[in-house]
């Protein structure tokens, strides 16, 4: 792996190398991102002890020499790619939490990146939206496989009971059959 180095210093702005260029992220994150990143590894830490797959929380990932990123929750299973200070290669599930400063990245070159190191499954959560975006590799390819979201008091009421027996709260990890997690225990309270 290359030498490039993502860091987070003193004042908390973390820099990742994206394409082989510097790119500063956003000053520490809103109080709903960290509240939403760590439900989500909470979640994760929890039903993976002494499992054979491991949840990390900002971690430095060296995908290959030109992108080492800091995702905000990760899951590796292959503990050869864990080292000292750094996860080399690919993560079996990424997830991105959005912040308005970083979600052009997480959403275009951050997840071209992740789908050509071949990470099997991504997220990207979006806080604003109470929103988790759901995309396997497939082929080669990050696909979009579902949306799950909470949606406003005011819509769920006019939605009709098909509608609502329709709408998906819960994420299966693609992991563990057993492994799944509730929208509404990651984005509840979100704004307070």
């Amino acid at each position: 792996m290359s030498n490039a180095v993502a860091y987070q210093d003193e004042n908390a702005i973390i820099t990742e190398i994206i394409n082989g260029q510097e790119v500063l992220m956003s000053p520490r994150p809103a109080t709903r991102h960290s509240r939403a990143a760590g439900r989500i590894y909470g979640i994760f830490f929890h039903f993976l002890r002494k499992k054979r797959c491991e949840a990390f929380f900002e971690h430095e990932v060296h995908l290959d020499d030109e992108n080492v990123f800091v995702p905000d929750v990760l899951i590796i299973c292959d503990k050869n790619k864990i080292k000292a200070n750094w996860i080399d290669g690919a993560p079996d599930l990424v997830v991105e939490v959005l912040s308005p400063s970083t979600a052009i990245h997480d959403r275009g070159i951050k997840k071209d990146a992740y789908e050509r190191a071949g990470v099997k499954e991504y997220w990207i959560a979006d806080p604003a939206a109470k929103s988790i975006e759901v995309y396997y590799l497939k082929g080669g390819r990050l696909v979009l496989d579902h949306v799950y979201m909470i949606f406003p008091p005011e819509e769920w009421e006019r939605m009709t009971e098909e509608q609502r027996a329709a709408a998906r709260l819960s994420v299966k990890v693609s992991l563990y059959d057993d492994l799944i997690v509730d929208v509404r225990e990651v984005f509840e309270d979100i704004d307070e």
